[in-house]
């Protein structure tokens, strides 16, 4: 029988119009650019799920948690395969840290039009749309170019 999908939460973290990314690291993805997120735990919902993770990878508190969009993962060259739950979120005050550095070597807010590259498989997945439901982030966010 072949291995199941992983579930992955991953958060898009906003303010004004940046969104919060750190670059991966001792994970898979390794030098690519994603926001924060993690595996969804047993139990735990995704909205659970994205206060969590954010808070053990940047030390931030997120508001207005809600669902976003999924995006079927297939990581080839890894073996993996991966359902990414995907959750939109206010930032709440603060400066991120880096509070999990096995896990991530650099952190930021970016603008929108000029996002780091390169970008980790699930967050291409969400900004090229090859998501369900099928959106453009910049329009869902009020961000029209």
């Amino acid at each position: 029988m072949p291995p199941f999908p992983a579930i992955g939460v991953g958060i898009l973290i906003h303010r004004d119009r940046q969104i919060l990314l750190l670059r991966r690291k001792g994970v898979h993805g390794a030098g690519s650019w994603s926001t924060p997120g993690g595996h969804l735990e047993f139990g735990e919902n995704p909205e659970a799920c994205a206060i969590r993770e954010t808070r053990e990878e940047t030390g931030l508190e997120i508001t207005s948690v809600r669902f976003l969009a999924l995006t079927n993962d297939i990581f080839e060259a890894e073996g993996r395969h991966y359902i990414t739950i995907w959750m939109e979120a206010c930032h709440r005050g603060g400066e991120p840290v880096l509070s999990a550095p096995y896990e991530s070597d650099a952190i930021g807010w970016f603008d929108w039009a000029d996002l780091p590259g390169p970008l980790f498989l699930p967050l291409q997945h969400l900004l090229a749309g090859e998501c369900h439901p099928s959106l453009s982030i910049p329009a869902f966010l009020g961000w029209e170019a």
